[in-house]
């Protein structure tokens, strides 16, 4: 009887030792995301004030001008045009990602089903080339544009997507873990042809993969800032992250209106969290199943 009374006892303290841990997992993990949102939120309320109630100091509670600098952010036409810049980097980042995300399942898919003689070269180029930072072509990227004559066009920003060594070296890992070649070569032997196999049989396989991938090529499109400012002199074709930097001029302007500045800065946030909340539910199957395999 003594030892079941005992027994209990440790039972019943480990069990308080368990949810006292939980507890402090918990307590750890709310603040760790309070203080990551803090920026986030900190920019809600202040772009729900005026310039000011804004001037006048820290605010820590909503206002209620969010509907006047939503109307006055988007109508504002002194330096540049909001809704016409935030189409320009969503035809731009729409576009990058569905074609890196396509081009770079479809080169993955056909380094890891095909053997050929150049295969290892093939690899190993296209990581030599994920090495190469941007920046180091940038001249010449710009010259060759301008001999094309495609400045001021969207063409030089999603082009360039369909080569993506990143995507691309994610998605054969992907592949290698998750897409079994049996599968490939039965619907071969049932008369399918290699791009109908591709796009019918291998690209569904993928949909997790292509998913996480498809966000993380949006939100690097959409933040872009480098390539666009470089190619992008009219004002009409402006992206958001160039209308961002321009806000400069406004802030250190007389007649500065800092409630529209932050709803401007609002606003071009909120696509990205659009397209996060969409396809967020396959990020944690696409790493998992995308990881390197042991």
């Amino acid at each position: 009887m003594a030892i079941k009374e005992k027994t209990i006892r440790e039972n019943e303290s480990a069990k308080g030792k368990t949810l006292a841990l939980k507890a402090v997992a918990y307590i750890f993990l709310i603040l760790v995301t309070l203080l990551a949102l803090f920026p986030l939120i900190l920019l809600v309320i202040n772009a729900t004030h005026t310039n000011n109630e804004l001037q006048s100091g820290f605010k820590a509670l909503p206002g209620t001008a969010f509907i006047d600098n939503l109307v006055t952010a988007w109508n504002d036409t002194a330096l540049f045009t909001l809704p016409r810049s935030m189409l320009n980097s969503f035809i731009i980042a729409a576009s990058s990602c569905i074609l890196t995300s396509y081009f770079s399942a479809m080169t993955a898919y056909g380094i890891h089903v095909y053997d050929f003689k150049l295969k290892k070269i093939a690899f190993n180029f296209i990581m030599v080339i994920m090495t190469i930072p941007t920046q180091v072509a940038a001249v010449g990227f710009v010259q060759l544009v301008g001999k094309f004559h495609m400045e001021n066009t969207y063409w030089p920003l999603i082009l360039p997507a369909i080569a993506a060594p990143s995507v691309f070296f994610y998605m054969k890992q992907y592949i290698e873990s998750s897409m079994p070649i049996e599968v490939i070569e039965a619907a071969r032997v049932d008369g399918s042809n290699e791009f109908r196999t591709f796009n019918a049989i291998a690209l569904p396989m993928l949909k997790p993969a292509i998913a996480v991938q498809m966000i993380f090529a949006f939100v690097s499109s959409w933040n872009n800032f480098f390539t666009p400012a470089l190619i992008l002199n009219k004002a009409e074709m402006w992206t958001l992250p160039i209308v961002n930097a321009t806000l400069r001029q406004k802030i250190q302007s007389q007649n500065c209106d800092i409630g529209e500045v932050y709803m401007m800065i609002l606003l071009s946030i909120i696509p990205v969290v659009i397209v996060y909340i969409f396809l967020s539910k396959y990020i944690v199957k696409g790493v998992s199943l995308g990881a390197v395999k042991g």
